[in-house]
């Protein structure tokens, strides 16, 4: 959905009045977000960035194709489109993204293929699932493992759900997918992987500054809607309980605005859409809050 030009000027405006009225907020508040850049997030995902870029250069994708086949048919997907799967369930946001736009760019997929991947590939970290909202949250080990699967499988069932976008075959980039030397690989790796992870800490950055009013609002609203904007805010504001659990299954599912903007930086220049990201987040997300919501029951945490 797109906003009247007038109407973004006023939105942008009204943010520039509220960060100069409460410049020393919004500095705690980024200083705030910096340190836990510093602390989780850059530890977290940037190893990955670097090992899944120098895994695609050197061939991983190719490799996984024949082995990964007969699972992604199910898709209407090649088989190595099962690598950006696989290691965007191992890395988090905005890893599966990113991978599917390096299978692009080296040519393994088609524009179609790489849309319909992107509608269930890009997924939060098992860490961050079992280890912060799990044993941190909620504080067993057991709803940690319960909110993971639940991930997981709202994930592959979303891919099923958009097996049908895009099903024409279309020509893929003419670009090379022979493997790289290793060296210059991984020196491209490390550097494209410091450069995304400056736009990924830029977004966290912004977005936790902007949720920060919805943190201190005293209203039942307010939780949802950080949880809607960014997910890392959302962690310290969850009840250990049924609504609380739902709550963080389904916005751990939608991943928040911030990680579609993440996704958005790092599909940046490669001609692919962001939409079919968004689409699948919101159908993820369903389907995470409804498995979260029936099987809550079954368990004690």
């Amino acid at each position: 959905m797109k906003f009247p030009q007038r109407t973004n000027l006023l939105l942008c405006a009204a943010l520039l009045v509220w960060f100069l009225a409460d410049a020393a907020g919004v500095r705690r508040a980024a200083f705030d977000a910096l340190r836990l850049c510093a602390v989780s997030v850059i530890p977290a995902l940037f190893p990955f960035l670097v090992m899944t870029g120098l895994l695609m250069s050197l061939g991983f994708g190719a490799l996984l194709s024949p082995i990964l086949a007969p699972l992604m048919s199910l898709y209407r997907l090649p088989g190595s489109a099962g690598s950006a799967v696989l290691l965007g369930f191992l890395g988090g946001y905005p890893v599966g993204a990113r991978t599917a736009a390096d299978l692009y760019r080296l040519g393994l997929l088609t524009k179609n293929e790489t849309e319909r991947l992107l509608t269930f590939c890009n997924n939060a970290n098992p860490a961050f699932l079992l280890s912060v909202l799990g044993a941190g949250v909620f504080h067993s080990t057991r709803a940690g493992i319960w909110l993971l699967l639940i991930h997981l499988l709202s994930a592959l069932l979303t891919g099923l759900c958009f097996r049908g976008h895009g099903a024409a075959r279309d020509v893929p980039p003419a670009l090379s997918a022979t493997p790289s030397a290793f060296f210059p690989a991984f020196v491209d790796a490390v550097g494209n992987a410091a450069s995304a992870m400056l736009r990924v800490c830029a977004f966290v950055v912004f977005f936790y500054v902007l949720v920060r009013p919805l943190r201190d609002w005293s209203s039942p609203v307010a939780v949802p809607c950080v949880g809607l904007v960014e997910l890392f805010s959302l962690t310290p504001l969850l009840t250990p309980d049924f609504s609380g659990f739902v709550l963080a299954s389904l916005c751990a599912g939608w991943g928040g605005v911030s990680a579609l903007a993440q996704t958005a930086a790092v599909l940046e220049h490669t001609g692919l859409s962001v939409r079919p990201c968004l689409y699948g987040k919101i159908v993820q997300a369903a389907f995470s809050g409804l498995f979260a919501a029936v099987l809550y029951p079954t368990f004690s945490l």
